[in-house]
């Protein structure tokens, strides 16, 4: 079955909702199982559950078929996506415009090793879509 992830911020901006009504409709158009993903920043102390995610999206988009809650720890965002779209070993992941610039640089600074960019070459054959501002 075909992954979509999508990253969202908890609690859910604007931007976050955008983002992840269109990685709604992309699972629903290519019949996928869709990963809501929020990473807890260590730096910042704060925890969100995965029923606290379940929750506000669900209070957003209603119950979403085939979705998967997943809430990661990290230090560092772009790289904890990474790591979760290389496990599940995502077909899409759609990110907001504002973290395709992150998304861009965290990419270019981990290529820069030749054996993570053949891990990443091997692991994430995943299509990008950004969605912008409306």
């Amino acid at each position: 079955m075909t992954r979509v992830v999508v990253p969202v911020r908890y609690p859910l901006t604007d931007h976050s909702e955008r983002t992840l009504s269109e990685a709604v409709r992309i699972a629903e158009d290519r019949d996928a199982a869709l990963t809501v993903l929020h990473v807890n920043l260590y730096h910042h102390g704060g925890e969100v559950s995965r029923a606290d995610l379940k929750r506000a999206v669900e209070a957003e988009f209603g119950r979403v078929p085939n979705a998967m809650y997943v809430v990661r720890d990290g230090f560092l965002v772009e790289e904890t996506i990474l790591e979760e779209v290389a496990a599940e070993e995502a077909d899409v992941v759609v990110i907001g415009h504002k973290q395709a610039g992150r998304w861009r640089r965290a990419l270019r600074k981990l290529t820069a090793d030749p054996g993570v960019e053949a891990y990443l070459r091997e692991k994430l054959d995943a299509e990008i879509v950004t969605v912008g501002r409306d």
